[in-house]
């Protein structure tokens, strides 16, 4: 097995606390979809194939998102430590079949806001439990889309009750195409429940509670608890849309670490998300759902955000378990 060594003018306890923090992204059903390389002039992203969702993710594009995420989390780590983050997406014969290099682009001195995002990160969680009935306040909303547009991509939030009504009817009928597709369902089956021992997948601790009839928002059964009488949704989230203004894989990378940027910002202001991804996974309603938005943005994610209670964190790979040695490849 592949040991951290050092890399970027960091020693091996520090690149393994950077990889750490990039290790603590979200990922659909916490599948954890990323591996490094370390080499002594750059840390290598790749993708985990061998985690991809055939069913659920049949274009890799949430994988991408997902380990767009964790390369944000690494640049802030870096940052902290004084290394500033020269990155290279997609870097092809540089790095084969990764899909984002990271190298030493000089000093840097660490500012207020980095250091508070990188606090947030041990401390996100994607909460699937109901919401508090409390507003997201306008000030709270413009700094989760200033968050956005610093990593250049663009989150719309939905404000008209028009506006929530069409969202509502895509993650129904997204959600009604993939409760019938028994391999999309048999993914999830495969990375929720009791699963002793688990170092991935999500747990009944942070499933929420199971879907009922009644529920405005079509949300996925993560083989959750039975709710008690009274305990459901709540009835007006903050619901938003993260959007690139560009197709394809360097879009998804880039729009990652916009959603991580935009998760680790709500966590500093007490706000709790979760996902309601079922739109962008089945390609008919993603392009609906494209339309509806004027064309030129391209819709990556759905996110819930409000107040809610505490959630437990999900369990994680070691990373000794995701690192690559120079025999190791890995492509997307």
């Amino acid at each position: 097995m592949a040991e951290v060594t050092a890399a970027l003018g960091l020693g091996p306890e520090q690149v393994e606390q950077v990889l750490t923090a990039a290790s603590l992204a979200p990922s659909v059903h916490n599948t954890q979809p990323w591996r490094f390389r370390v080499r002594p002039d750059g840390i290598e992203l790749h993708p985990d194939t061998s985690r991809r969702l055939e069913a659920t993710d049949p274009e890799d594009r949430e994988l991408r998102l997902s380990c767009g995420a964790a390369l944000y989390n690494m640049r802030l780590a870096l940052q902290d430590m004084g290394v500033r983050p020269l990155v290279t997406m997609l870097p092809g014969q540089d790095a084969p079949g990764a899909l984002a290099i990271v190298r030493k682009g000089g000093t840097i001195k660490p500012d207020d806001e980095n250091r508070a995002l990188l606090d947030a990160v041990p401390h996100r969680r994607t909460n699937r439990k109901p919401f508090h009935e409390a507003h997201v306040d306008p000030r709270q909303r413009h700094a989760l889309v200033r968050a956005a547009e610093l990593e250049r991509s663009w989150l719309h939030v939905i404000t008209t009750p028009e506006g929530r009504a069409q969202l509502k009817r895509f993650v129904q009928q997204a959600h009604r195409v993939q409760l019938d597709d028994t391999a999309v369902q048999a993914e999830l089956a495969a990375f929720t429940g009791h699963r002793p021992d688990a170092v991935d997948g999500v747990p009944p601790a942070s499933a929420g509670i199971r879907p009922e009839l009644q529920d405005e928002w079509a949300f996925r059964d993560f083989q959750a608890p039975e709710r008690h009488p009274g305990k459901d949704y709540e009835s007006d989230p903050l619901v938003v849309v993260l959007c690139s203004f560009y197709d394809g894989p360097l879009s998804e990378l880039q729009a990652g670490q916009a959603l991580q940027r935009v998760l680790l910002t709500a966590t500093t202001h007490g706000l709790s998300a979760s996902f309601l991804s079922q739109p962008v996974e089945v390609r008919p309603v993603r392009e609906e759902l494209r339309r509806s938005l004027g064309g030129m943005l391209v819709p990556q994610t759905v996110l819930r955000l409000g107040f809610s209670t505490p959630v437990p964190a999900t369990p994680r790979r070691s990373v000794a378990a995701l690192l690559m040695d120079s025999k190791d490849h890995a492509g997307c």
